[in-house]
C-alpha cells in the first residue's frame, strides 16, 4: 500500500504514528529502511502529539463509519476514496488558511518547503 501511495506522491522524508501493533511491526522497519524513510513514533499516551490525524480519524469515523451500514468491504472502499477525494481535494481547511489539503500541498511544493508527509 505504501509502496502504491509513493508511487503517486512519492516517498516521504518521515512517518509519524502512534505505537500500535500495526506501526511497530519488521516488516515497516524494513520497508522504511529501504526507502530512507524516518519513522517517528509519538510517545505513548499522547495522542496529542499527532492532533492531525487524530482529528482526520475523528472526522472520518463521524462521517463515514458512523453514517454507513457497508453491505461489502468493496463498497467501504468505494465510499471512502470518494470522501478522501473530498476531503482533500474539495473541502476547504480553517486550518489550512481555507485552502483545500490539495491545495496546500502544490503551495508548499511550489515554495520549496521539503515534503516530510504526504498529506
Amino acid at each position: 500500500v505504501l509502496d502504491r501511495i509513493a508511487a503517486n506522491r512519492g516517498y516521504p522524508v518521515m512517518l509519524r504514528m502512534d505505537n500500535g501493533p500495526e506501526f511497530i511491526s519488521l516488516a515497516l522497519a524494513e520497508w522504511a529502511e529501504q526507502h530512507a524513510v524516518k519513522l517517528e513514533f509519538i510517545q505513548p499516551g499522547k495522542p496529542t502529539q499527532n492532533a492531525f490525524i487524530e482529528r482526520f480519524n475523528r472526522t472520518y469515523r463521524t462521517e463515514i463509519l458512523d453514517f454507513y451500514l457497508f453491505r461489502t468491504l468493496n463498497e467501504a472502499r468505494e465510499i471512502t476514496e470518494r470522501w478522501v477525494s473530498e476531503y482533500n481535494c474539495e473541502r476547504p481547511h480553517e486550518s489550512l488558511n481555507n485552502m483545500t489539503p490539495e491545495e496546500y500541498r502544490q503551495h508548499n511544493h511550489l515554495a520549496g518547503i521539503s515534503k516530510n508527509a504526504w498529506n
